[in-house]
């Protein structure tokens, strides 16, 4: 009886699960596993809110494989050596994962197949965590699209794949060790945020299909809303995986509003398909700028504790240390604050992000980020958010700003967004650390010096 071992990644679901899909076919037994691995513990999971999701995605994946007579296997250590030792102690003919598109999936991946080969064990790849695989589109003569809107033309011109069948029926051979699910504590020091977002499959289903009853016919008109919070939050899912980008498109696409929600799944394919063919722009500029960042430890501080005196900014902090989540609208705003108002590296505040976020994932932060910085795939490199009129247009009533600014809950209307000296020391609340209009003055030169 041939058997196979599925390695889940940053995949933890079993629907439309390509690499489990094609163990399922090829093997008699499976034995899907996941291996904690020591160097992403050190660094990308070293973090307790996406700890907390994680734990809550493998509790759930578990409970999915026992539905179908399956189990989870977990190791923890070196990745490659758990991989390698497990396909041993499992006589594993077959080894199936999913492919990536970071310089630390790729490097991981390369020697896993090299390991393996010694003892004739096949490593296959499947279509990585995107609608389209990166490369499957690209622009003639270049190796990949640097301008969204033809990228988007050629992607919505590409054939999907299928929707990869869900297992019935999932045999793990008996005898295999495994180690418990970890709690938080058992994977990383502090405590995740009081009100982030529980992970797993279940709950990312649970969301979509309430989210698509009540939210999805009118998503372009509102996506923007900051006190409405009418987007899917999907992202966390996205990333880990609990949920598969390829079937929400192909459930969505077609229905009234998909099309708007769908073109953000395009997106973040654009950005993994920038990642895979330029891994150096993670954390280097990809339009180098010859910016000469302001090094102002004070501020930056300020910004982190949502303590800049703008309240959409703020609010857009306050929500991020609170939820492990920041609506899209404000994370760009308070992006281009950090890097036009104050001028400071878009890298600190990328991981400032990648600190807090659930969905920090390294293509998707990081290259929104140079976008707002201006550093980006993006032509214009002079985007500037005024944030009271940012937080004026797009919080009207001034709702988001009290539901997050504790110290500002009792004032009315939009004059949340400008309170009065007298106010602000009434309440607490700072002055501006910098006045808007000059901090933009003195940007616009010193880029223009540069």
């Amino acid at each position: 009886m041939p058997t196979a071992l599925v390695i889940f990644t940053r995949d933890l679901r079993v629907r439309d699960q390509p690499a489990l899909a094609a163990a399922c076919r090829s093997a008699d037994r499976i034995v899907p596993a996941f291996v904690l691995d020591d160097a992403l513990l050190a660094g990308t999971f070293n973090r307790p809110n996406r700890a907390a999701f994680l734990t809550d995605a493998l509790t759930d994946l578990d409970a999915s494989l026992h539905k179908r007579g399956g189990a989870l296997v977990l190791r923890r250590g070196d990745w490659v050596d758990e991989v390698l030792r497990l396909a041993t102690e499992a006589a594993a003919t077959e080894i199936h994962v999913a492919d990536d598109v970071s310089h630390f999936a790729h490097r991981r991946l390369t020697a896993l197949e090299a390991a393996a080969a010694p003892a004739r064990t096949a490593v296959t790849r499947h279509p990585t965590p995107t609608v389209v695989p990166p490369g499957a589109v690209v622009p003639p003569g270049g190796d990949h699209y640097k301008v969204f809107t033809p990228y988007y033309r050629r992607w919505l011109e590409r054939p999907w794949r299928l929707v990869a069948p869900t297992p019935s029926k999932i045999v793990t051979p008996p005898g295999i060790s495994t180690l418990p699910i970890p709690p938080v504590a058992g994977i990383v020091e502090g405590a995740p945020s009081p009100e982030v977002m529980r992970g797993g499959e279940s709950e990312a289903r649970r969301r979509l299909n309430a989210w698509t009853r009540a939210d999805l016919v009118s998503y372009a008109e509102r996506h923007d809303d900051l006190p409405g919070d009418a987007t899917s939050r999907m992202s966390p899912f996205l990333h880990f995986g609990c949920i598969s980008p390829l079937e929400i498109a192909t459930k969505l696409r077609d229905r009234p509003g998909g099309d708007a929600f769908v073109r953000q799944l395009c997106w973040r394919d654009f950005y993994l398909q920038v990642l895979a063919a330029r891994p150096d722009a993670g954390w280097n500029d990809y339009r180098d700028r010859g910016d000469r960042w302001h090094d102002d430890p004070g501020a930056f501080t300020a910004w982190q504790e949502g303590r800049t005196g703008y309240p959409v900014v703020d609010a857009g902090m306050r929500q991020l240390t609170r939820e492990g989540f920041m609506h899209n609208r404000a994370r760009m705003i308070v992006a281009s604050f950090l890097t036009k108002d104050l001028y400071v590296d878009w890298r600190l505040g990328a991981a400032h992000f990648l600190d807090w976020l659930v969905d920090g994932d390294l293509a998707n932060n990081n290259l929104n980020w140079q976008w707002t910085a201006g550093t980006g795939t993006d032509t214009n490199p002079h985007r500037i958010f005024n944030p009271t009129v940012q937080g004026t247009r797009f919080d009207p009533r001034g709702d988001y700003v009290r539901r997050y600014v504790e110290e500002l809950a009792e004032v009315p209307g939009k004059a949340v967004h400008d309170p009065d000296p007298e106010t602000r020391a009434r309440v607490g609340y700072p002055a501006p650390i910098v006045d808007h209009h000059e901090a933009i003055a003195e940007y616009k030169a010193r880029r223009s010096a540069s």
